[in-house]
């Protein structure tokens, strides 16, 4: 059994658990290659482990890097992070934020960039249809099994982005979503971009989660607005240099390109 594939097993027996996986590593964890060829033949999606020539190049410098990564669509999508713009805020959104995430989210896929989310329901949501709309690609990565789609709400999205995007998880199967998954998946919502955009969050939102584990990447940071006086951690972290973001110019700028020529809307 090749490398690759005793660490799919191990991804496979844990259910994607980093630590667990870890540990067998470092152990030298035997097992019977009947019974994992067997397991393995049970994938029905496509992955790439550390160990792959054509694993993300974006991944290797994270935290807790992945071991193996499943999908379905075009990986290609994330090989090249300077073009990869992740897009992260509530899922208890405002119309505004609503409103800002379908009008950035889908200049930034006609500009030719890939729209990366967490697929929650609200501001991420909002993000990859946007994207999809207006013809770009967009990348969903999951903290539940890659052979799922949670919430609900999302199926379509998803549906949508196995043919036409790409759908990432470190979880297996049907491996169900739990509360400790989340901020893991975070990590990687914020390791596959060069830049990330606030939509919409509260002081105490979990998105700050992904912007903690971006700024330990030395990520770019850009935020959306909002009124004096709200509870918006997005203010406060313009307030700490984060870039200002009211369109697609901004984000060129913050990502380093040329500003577009064309009316934002």
């Amino acid at each position: 059994m090749t490398g690759q594939q005793a660490l799919v097993y191990l991804a496979l027996k844990y259910r994607g658990d980093w630590d667990k996986m870890i540990r067998g590593i470092r152990n030298h964890e035997a097992f019977e290659t009947s019974k994992a060829e067997e397991m393995l033949a049970e994938v029905h999606c496509s992955y790439v482990t550390l160990i792959d020539k054509d694993y993300p190049l974006a991944f290797k410098n994270c935290y807790r890097p992945p071991l193996v990564l499943f999908y379905y669509g075009d990986l290609s999508l994330i090989q090249e992070e300077t073009r990869c713009v992740s897009y992260v805020g509530s899922r208890e959104a405002s119309a505004y934020g609503l409103d800002c995430a379908k009008s950035i989210a889908g200049a930034l896929a006609k500009e030719g960039f890939t729209v990366v989310t967490g697929l929650a329901k609200g501001i991420d949501s909002a993000a990859t249809a946007a994207a999809l709309a207006a013809g770009g690609k967009a990348v969903g990565v999951m903290g539940n099994g890659i052979d799922m789609c949670y919430p609900d709400e999302s199926v379509p999205l998803y549906l949508e982005l196995k043919k036409k995007g790409l759908v990432l998880s470190e979880y297996p199967g049907m491996t169900p979503p739990d509360k400790d998954y989340f901020p893991q998946r975070n990590r990687i919502v914020a390791g596959v971009s060069k830049g990330i955009i606030v939509g919409e969050a509260s002081k105490h939102s979990g998105t700050l989660i992904t912007v903690g584990y971006a700024l330990g990447y030395t990520k770019e940071i850009g935020c959306i607005p909002y009124p004096a006086g709200s509870d918006s951690a997005c203010n406060a972290l313009i307030k700490d240099g984060a870039w200002l973001i009211e369109g697609v110019d901004d984000v060129n700028e913050m990502m380093g390109y040329q500003p577009s020529k064309k009316d934002n809307g």
